[in-house]
């Protein structure tokens, strides 16, 4: 596995502790369908939530939360359009979080932003 591949690796995996414990159920990770991968699935409250996770390492010059871009957005709302069919959870309440993770001085910091982006009108 490459240094880039094992950090985004480490930062999911601390994304899926940070948001145990912090009450969320892990549904499923890294779903892949044939409109994109959505690294983490779990429910909070009753809503599903679709959670992308951006790790940067030191040397990014920029933070995690500042890697999403529209194209992505767009794939990220199909593929979830296609979990919540595949698993019968059509009308359920849904949101997308990022979790941003940064590695700085060997840890990892941890950002959440909970509904972080909307839907576009057309994807």
């Amino acid at each position: 596995m490459s240094d880039r591949g094992k950090t985004g690796f480490e930062g999911e995996e601390t994304a899926a502790l940070y948001l145990k414990r912090k009450g969320y159920q892990i549904l499923a990770r890294r779903f892949r369908s044939r409109a994109g991968e959505i690294d983490i699935v779990a429910r909070d409250h009753g809503e599903i939530v679709f959670v992308e996770v951006k790790t940067r390492g030191a040397s990014a010059f920029d933070g995690a939360a500042d890697a999403l871009r529209a194209k992505q957005v767009r794939r990220l709302a199909r593929a979830a359009e296609l979990f919540l069919d595949i698993h019968n959870l059509d009308g359920t309440p849904s949101r997308f979080d990022v979790v941003a993770v940064d590695l700085e001085n060997g840890k990892f910091h941890i950002e959440h932003f909970p509904a972080a982006f909307d839907l576009p009108d057309e994807f």
